[in-house]
């Protein structure tokens, strides 16, 4: 296995963790101070939206670095 792949593997573990995160909102990473700002300038659905975009960026490119 080279470096590309595992790091692409990483970024699909990654993509994961962000979907449960949005998905679950648990109390003690929904209350972080940053994502208390995206909350307060993006609004909830921005948010969620802003989160479901960079899981998608992430598997994305995670997918792209394993086919490399």
């Amino acid at each position: 296995m080279n470096g590309y792949a595992l790091l692409g593997i990483l970024l699909i573990v990654y993509a994961i963790v962000v979907v449960y995160i949005t998905l679950k909102k648990p109390e003690s990473i929904w209350n972080m101070p940053k994502i208390k700002m995206f909350r307060k300038v993006l609004g909830e659905k921005g948010t969620v939206f802003l989160f479901y975009i960079f899981a998608i960026a992430a598997a994305a490119i995670g997918i792209w670095l394993i086919m490399m």
